[in-house]
């Protein structure tokens, strides 16, 4: 299975549009490549570079295996959220805190959709 966004591109900066220095909104994603006996999908954004912990952003389940894009903003219906890292259900957009050069850290995150 494969994920993309038209929004921004791999190994890419997300756009502060989908973070919480801005409308803190699910970009749009695009799926393909799903198995055909797929019975339902799971989608997780997380951040391992977080200081404590891989933190999680964005938490849906029970998605339709023939969904093929979640529109920016929105969810496939259906589907179901789960709870984030923030401790509530939605899309928590990107929102590190500042770097902390003396705990090693260099302020960059990756941000994985699985």
């Amino acid at each position: 299975m494969t994920i993309t966004s038209a929004a921004f591109k791999h190994n890419s900066k997300i756009p502060s549009k989908y973070t919480c220095d801005d409308e803190n909104i699910n970009p749009p994603l695009e799926l393909s490549g799903i198995s055909r006996e797929t019975k339902s999908l799971v989608l997780i954004m997380d951040d391992p570079d977080a200081p404590s912990k891989t933190w999680v952003h964005w938490v849906l389940y029970n998605i339709d295996p023939s969904t093929t894009r979640i529109e920016e903003d929105s969810v496939p219906q259906g589907s179901l959220w789960g709870t984030t890292g923030f401790g509530k259900l939605g899309y928590g957009g990107p929102c590190p805190p500042p770097a902390s050069p003396n705990r090693g850290e260099s302020g960059t995150h990756r941000y994985f959709f699985k």
